[in-house]
């Protein structure tokens, strides 16, 4: 199977299908389904032999890598203060990170099993039922992955003082004035909201003063309060954390994608229950915009 007896970096169709003593038949279908880790190159499939090492043992008894959880996505406030806190009371006994990477990316990343959780929004939570579930179709992994209601929350435009105080009350004119924004990347859920929100104005993104380019929602009330930009899309919890002004666009529904497996690790079953108890309900105290009634409720598959 191997040249001079040296074990293979990559597998082709054959060689993992022998490995894993499938048919290659099958091995096409658990490729076509996402659930074995590979790359199209030239037309052709490889398979990184430790990647799917990795798939093997994660596959095994709900994985040996429980000690660890790797959250990517969508930026929250709420989110961020309930790792950092479950962090403090685990200590060295397990590892959990959370990368603010946007909606779209945070969903490729998990797909390539890069990470174990990812936080979308993508519309108003009148929609969320339906907009979630279509967007993680976009992935062949999606049919591995349960989606997890974490919260509602409010979202708008972040504004500075001056702007607020200029155009609280005529939204439309607001987006029409020759003021300085920061908006968001490319694939993240605020952006996207931003983009809806001018179209419902018959205003173009090209038609606004474009400042900087803000990669979570603290980076952009960062910049209203530093006084770069004087406005940008974000959440209401975002604003009250630096003081800022907000305009309210509506509620919409802050989800978390996670493989099937990973669902049940106690890691992540510890922090849907941090979602659902009183050190979440201090932190609402302190924060704004937020809804948890709902709070661990599975979205999809129902």
């Amino acid at each position: 199977m191997y040249p001079n007896n040296k074990p293979a970096t990559f597998f082709s169709v054959k060689q993992v299908a022998e490995y894993l003593q499938l048919h290659e038949k099958k091995v096409y279908q658990l490729v076509n389904e996402g659930k074995i880790p590979g790359t199209k190159v030239t037309g052709k499939w490889l398979f990184p032999r430790e990647l799917v090492d990795q798939w093997l043992l994660e596959s095994s008894h709900g994985g040996v890598l429980t000690d660890r959880l790797v959250i990517v996505g969508s930026d929250d406030p709420l989110l961020y203060r309930l790792v950092m806190h479950l962090t403090q009371e685990i200590q060295d006994k397990a590892l959990i990170s959370y990368t603010s990477t946007g909606t779209q990316l945070g969903l490729s990343l998990l797909s390539q099993r890069k990470a174990d959780v990812c936080g979308i929004h993508w519309g108003p939570v009148e929609e969320s039922h339906v907009r979630h579930p279509a967007l993680l179709q976009a992935y062949p992994a999606h049919t591995q992955w349960v989606l997890v209601r974490a919260f509602e929350r409010e979202q708008g435009l972040i504004v500075s003082p001056e702007i607020y105080q200029q155009y609280q009350h005529n939204v439309a004119a607001l987006l029409k004035a020759p003021i300085r924004w920061g908006i968001r990347q490319e694939g993240a859920g605020s952006q996207r909201f931003l983009l809806e929100t001018l179209s419902q104005h018959h205003v173009e993104l090209a038609q606004l003063q474009v400042q900087k380019v803000a990669y979570s929602e603290r980076d952009a009330a960062a910049y209203v309060a530093t006084k770069q930009v004087d406005i940008a899309p974000g959440s209401h919890s975002a604003a009250a954390e630096f003081g800022l002004k907000f305009l309210s666009m509506g509620w919409e529904g802050f989800d978390l994608a996670i493989n099937r497996n990973i669902y049940f690790r106690t890691l992540f079953q510890r922090l849907t229950e941090y979602m659902q108890g009183a050190e979440c309900k201090h932190l609402l105290g302190m924060l704004k915009g937020y809804r948890v009634e709902r709070s661990g409720e599975i979205i999809s598959p129902k």
